[in-house]
């Protein structure tokens, strides 16, 4: 309930103070093709029903038809604006209004679509026992998941064997250890991530130690070497095909 009142609280101040900004941004995204400047997309919700999320437009009308799920800084789909918009992470403050009602939370995993999460093992399951949120531990680590899917042959396929295992893992520590603190804690960090990103990870590493000991987990979310193929929570084998 505690968690409910601050994401209602949090997220109408914010759509009021960011209106300022939202706005201007708003108006060019339309004035590039004179289309929506929202993108509408159906996402899992919590307990595996579907919802509605709402974002700015970032990638040219349509783009969804394409059936490419992961989007790598290079992909073509990506308006001039759109660039600005992602690198900014502006196309998800729009996500606000998903939390204002109720679909999502501020903090919690990241939203899927239907058929990233039908991949789901039983154990990555967990994570749709709470609300997706707009931002979590992999917000940060992976802000950069573009940049690490440009020039991918097959970006769904690579999301699943170097980004997946290892998003999960920590998503289901936030599931595991979730509390007001810990929320107000990564929407301070993914604030400060924008500043000095690695501030924040070096923070995001301290959380990770104090609820994990796994030492590849917390390699991997330092981010200092090469992310490692390896299988998804719950799994005995890296993914080797994507439907």
């Amino acid at each position: 309930m505690l968690k409910r009142l601050f994401d209602i609280l949090a997220s109408a101040s914010g759509l009021i103070l960011l209106s300022p900004l939202l706005l201007p941004v708003l108006l060019l995204i339309w004035l590039q093709d004179f289309n929506s400047p929202f993108y509408i997309a159906n996402r899992i919700a919590k307990g595996g029903g579907r919802f509605r999320m709402v974002k700015l437009r970032s990638m040219v009308v349509d783009a969804a038809k394409t059936g490419v799920n992961s989007t790598s800084a290079s992909d073509r789909r990506i308006t001039p604006i759109g660039h600005f918009v992602r690198k900014f992470k502006l196309d998800e403050l729009a996500q606000l209004l998903n939390v204002l009602i109720g679909d999502m939370s501020l903090v919690g995993p990241r939203p899927q679509v239907e058929v990233d999460a039908s991949l789901y093992t039983e154990i990555e399951r967990q994570m749709l026992t709470v609300r997706p949120g707009i931002t979590d531990f992999s917000s940060i680590v992976f802000s950069d998941e573009g940049d690490i899917l440009a020039g991918s042959d097959n970006p769904d396929l690579k999301y699943n064997q170097i980004i997946r295992p290892w998003k999960s893992r920590l998503a289901l520590l936030y599931v595991e250890h979730q509390s007001l603190w810990l929320d107000v804690t990564l929407i301070w960090l993914t604030i400060l991530s924008m500043v000095s990103r690695e501030r924040a990870l070096k923070a995001i590493v301290q959380i990770v130690s104090k609820y994990s000991s796994d030492e590849l987990l917390i390699r991997m979310t330092g981010r200092q070497e090469p992310l490692l193929a390896y299988p998804p929570p719950g799994a005995h084998d890296i993914v080797s095909s994507y439907p």
